[in-house]
């Protein structure tokens, strides 16, 4: 998973879309009247332009993330007025945008891929009502501070006063978030909030301070000191805020299975029935589990499939998961070289780390810096257990080795690191700040197949249970999502599902079916990977087949974060984009 923000200014004209070009159908004739509507726009170029510059100016924590620093400090206005902005001009976006229409390919494809991140946008703010149903829309919306501290694009003191004026505006925002958020809540949103807000309280006032206790500066220490426990307190009155709602907590959680296939559509451009979209996902399901039956009978003969689990989990790495994927890193990333599977660019690092508390309810992630951050490391998180558990339980949630190994392979290499290396150089700055969640999931995920397909672990049957395990978690993820949304699945019913039919552990199984009531879009892993290895088929058949991997991977991955189907119609020469599995 990744938790870096989608959307960043533009600042080159030549990033937006025009010196590049890539196959793709001839855009449509234009009649008199259009030509004449289109004499009086901007250039496409400019249009661009002024568009990102206001869409950042709307959603600044999105721009810091990107490296985009002149926004430091700032938060989005999350009033009831500010909302209303941000929703007519993303509307204003998908009219105005659609009206361009004698563009080169370059320039069509940077429309189409503007006008899918307006709307999906649109969906999770309008239709989904997340800034008044999911404390997770702010939780990733801007309140996490991460950046001022483990991206040293500047010296401390400088970090610091941005920090500052970020802490400044917390309180007014956490107004605006407890103003907007009805209840009662569903359960699990409760949970998400109280454990996101509090874990920012505690982090305001601990990791934060102490990671620049070092800088001797006493009156900037004492205002840091000052705005960081309003921010705290802020961030603290929402999570006991929200704490007093369990009592009248619902278990409303569902989208429903008509705003379910919109959300498909809207934020993916995948539209396809439930009743289809389940029958693939049941069928991926049990290809794994086919898969798993053959591995298993070799990694632990005689044993039964939860046996050759529990054989998976007991291999803990001795030096705990952070040290082991640090370890794991190299051998990857040589691994890719040797194999030539995909082209590595650029000297960019990726450092594994303890997860910060505030944010653990993600087993492991990675924070990698945007397109205007110029040699800062990319951040791999995992999460350790919660020490609320039993000591059992604990246990149980560290992964195995092999486990381990294909996190970090989806993670680091060839996963979201390297995904990252190739968008943020991409050629259009659109793809560079715009990445979907089937695109970003779907790689990471197609790559854990891919590594062993191309012979990582050179058979080890251990390693391909460790393989299965992942897909076989993404692909409960799937059903879970269409089960808790649009067929009246329960929270528990989906916990037992991921024991029962994917073999997780319980504290995981728990956490993945509380993740599934408030990410419904976390079907992406599964249904991203799916398209992404039919458009690997369709493409290589005529480039050569799996010798024609490497080209495929770099050709897709050019493309930056652009929704795979508009991905697909460019690579395929299609009329229209479409999704295949």
């Amino acid at each position: 998973m990744i938790t870096r923000k989608l959307l960043l200014t533009g600042i080159a004209v030549c990033a937006l879309g025009a010196c590049s070009t890539v196959n793709m159908p001839a855009t449509e004739q234009t009649s008199p009247e259009q030509t004449s509507a289109a004499s009086a726009q901007p250039a496409w170029s400019e249009f661009a332009q002024a568009t990102l510059d206001e869409w950042f100016t709307l959603d600044p924590a999105m721009a810091v993330y990107q490296g985009a620093h002149q926004y430091d400090g700032r938060l989005p206005d999350w009033s009831e007025a500010g909302l209303a902005r941000r929703v007519a001009f993303l509307r204003s976006v998908v009219d105005e945008a659609r009206a361009y229409t004698n563009l080169t390919p370059q320039e069509a494809l940077a429309r189409d891929h503007l006008v899918a991140a307006a709307r999906r946008d649109l969906f999770w703010i309008v239709d989904a009502d997340r800034p008044h149903r999911n404390p997770g829309f702010y939780i990733d919306g801007g309140l996490d501070p991460n950046v001022y501290v483990s991206r040293e694009y500047a010296d401390k003191p400088t970090r610091m006063r941005a920090m500052i004026s970020f802490f400044n505006a917390i309180p007014d925002a956490a107004s605006n978030i407890r103003a907007n958020l009805r209840t009662p809540l569903p359960a699990s949103f409760i949970k998400l909030g109280v454990a996101g807000f509090g874990g920012f309280a505690d982090y305001y006032r601990g990791d934060a301070r102490a990671a620049f206790a070092d800088v001797q500066d006493p009156a900037l220490q004492a205002e840091f000191k000052a705005a960081s426990e309003k921010a705290a307190t802020a961030m603290a009155g929402l999570a006991s805020w929200l704490e007093g709602q369990r009592a009248a907590a619902t278990q409303d959680y569902a989208l429903g299975p008509d705003l379910f296939a919109r959300m498909l559509k809207e934020t993916e451009g995948v539209d396809i029935s439930i009743d289809e979209l389940e029958a693939i996902g049941r069928a991926d399901l049990k290809r794994n589990q086919a898969a798993l039956k053959v591995a298993c009978a070799q990694y632990a003969p005689g044993k039964t499939i939860p046996q050759c689990f529990d054989k998976l989990n007991a291999d803990k790495p001795a030096e705990g998961p952070v040290a082991a994927a640090t370890r794991q890193i190299p051998k990857l990333t040589a691994f890719v070289r040797e194999k030539d599977l995909v082209t590595i660019p650029g000297t960019e690092q990726a450092l594994v780390r303890e997860s910060p508390p505030y944010n653990r309810q993600n087993s492991a992630y990675i924070d990698p810096p945007g397109p205007f951050e110029k040699g800062i490391p990319s951040i791999y998180y995992i999460s350790p257990p919660d020490p609320a558990w039993s000591a059992e339980k604990q246990r149980d949630y560290i992964p195995g080795e092999n486990d381990l190994l294909f996190t970090s392979i989806h993670e680091v290499m060839p996963g979201h690191f390297l995904q990252f290396l190739h968008s943020n150089r991409a050629p259009s700055l659109i793809s560079r700040i715009f990445v979907g969640y089937a695109y970003a999931e779907g790689w990471a995920h197609y790559t854990e197949e891919m590594m062993w397909e191309a012979g990582y672990g050179r058979g080890d049957p251990g390693v391909h249970v460790g393989q299965i395990s992942n897909a076989l978690l993404r692909n409960c993820r799937f059903l879970s999502a269409i089960g808790l949304h649009a067929r009246g699945m329960t929270q528990a019913q989906s916990q037992k599902m991921f024991q029962d039919e994917c073999y997780q552990v319980e504290g995981t199984a728990e956490q993945q079916a509380a993740r599934g009531t408030y990410d419904p879009a976390y079907l992406n892993y599964t249904l991203g990977k799916l398209m992404i290895l039919k458009l690997r088929e369709d493409w290589t058949a005529t480039r050569g087949g799996k010798a024609g991997w490497k080209a495929f991977h770099d050709t897709f991955l050019g493309y930056g974060g652009a929704p795979i189907p508009l991905i697909r119609q460019v690579m395929m020469n299609e009329p229209q984009p479409r999704a295949v599995f």
